[in-house]
């Protein structure tokens, strides 16, 4: 097990979590990396030489930009995993913590081991209510995750609270234009409160199609499907690395839906003027991406399991030829008519030589190993 902290802390605060770490002492079987930005941006540099891609300094912009990118950070996350030769990757954040059962932290990786990269059918033979229809037994399971309680994942809590109906029109900007007021609603009802207060008191896992709106970045583990289609690496968006969520579903990818839920809370940072201005930039952000993710994100559900090859990987070409798509896109809020080009369908999007389908893997790995991940910071 290889534990990756991924830190982007200004100096000071960087040695303060390195002496954390040191405290934790030595683990049998696991490895502790904790990665500053220096670190990261060397190890980025080596890779990005070595695969010779055409231009490496606008790679590593993509990939350690100079602005948050939670999309950014997660694909560094991924990257050093197969460069370690880890098979799954499972995500934590700073600013979270897990609920407890007498005494005892609900540790989401229990669920995550057990059925992560298996064949469904394996999988559903484990502690799990299976609701899989039997065609995708052969197909691995490639996410097994988890939401949130505690704090909305977006600070509007205070809007709610002093008027609904401002809320709600503040929270269906997200909505598709075309989407009626009725599902506008239900969409502003299920947002941003991940499983809502219930705490933990047992388990309860579903070998499914997991719903993207059922689990949460913070609480989130992936198998193979991270290895061909990375998260796109938008500056100072909220919710633009949720994308491989609806990935997995849309290609009817095997996932388990479990209920050890992460407890979210807000950072004091947050509070402050500077942090308060700059994450609602990033939440306004949000809705201004999703003009453009809603996009592939329908041609996405359209193509299901057509995103998929002989092998059952997704094909990194299909999903690239969508987003190169969406970019060209006419978006005017007020008229709700999006214009573009016939959108590429699976087959005429076939993988060609040279495209990204994954990252690349150290030599020698045997993906045997997993990598669990935390972000600091501001990544």
């Amino acid at each position: 097990m290889h534990l990756l902290i991924l830190d982007s802390s200004d100096p000071d605060t960087f040695a303060a979590h390195a002496d954390a770490v040191r405290a934790l002492g030595e683990v049998p079987h696991v490895v502790t990396h904790h990665l500053g930005e220096p670190q990261q941006r060397d190890f980025l540099r080596h890779v990005i030489g070595r695969a010779e891609v055409a231009k490496p300094e606008l790679m590593l912009e993509l990939m350690l930009p100079a602005g948050l990118s939670y999309g950014a950070c997660t694909n560094r996350a991924f990257l050093i995993a197969a460069a370690l030769g880890c098979e799954s990757v499972h995500r934590r954040d700073s600013d979270s913590r897990y609920q407890t059962l007498d005494g005892e932290p609900a540790h989401p990786i229990h669920h995550e081991l057990m059925s992560l990269g298996k064949r469904a059918a394996d999988a559903a033979r484990g502690p799990v209510e299976t609701v899989l229809d039997e065609r995708h037994a052969a197909k691995r399971v490639a996410m097994v995750g988890s939401s949130f309680v505690g704090e909305l994942s977006v600070d509007i809590g205070e809007i709610r609270g002093l008027d609904p109906e401002v809320y709600y029109d503040v929270v269906s900007l997200w909505a598709p234009d075309h989407w009626s007021d009725e599902q506008k609603r239900e969409l502003v009802d299920d947002s941003f409160r991940g499983a809502g207060t219930e705490p933990f008191t047992g388990d309860r896992a579903t070998l499914t199609l997991v719903d993207p709106m059922r689990v949460d970045m913070c609480n989130i583990s992936f198998h193979g499907v991270h290895e061909h289609v990375p998260l796109p690496p938008a500056t100072d968006t909220t919710g633009s690395d949720y994308f491989l969520i609806h990935l997995v579903h849309d290609a009817a990818l095997p996932g388990v839906l479990h209920n050890r839920d992460i407890v979210n809370y807000y950072t004091a940072e947050r509070r402050t003027d500077a942090g308060f201005i700059a994450y609602q930039t990033r939440f306004v952000k949000f809705f201004l991406s999703m003009l453009y993710f809603h996009h592939v994100y329908e041609r996405m559900a359209a193509a299901g399991e057509t995103l998929l090859d002989g092998q059952g990987h997704v094909r990194a070409s299909v999903i690239s030829a969508l987003a190169r798509e969406s970019v060209t896109l006419d978006v005017p809020r007020t008229s709700g008519a999006w214009t573009a080009s016939t959108p590429p369908t699976a087959d005429s999007a076939a993988d060609t030589p040279g495209s990204p389908t994954s990252s690349p893997r150290a030599a020698s790995a045997s993906w045997t190993r997993r990598a669990a991940t935390s972000r600091t910071s501001r990544c």
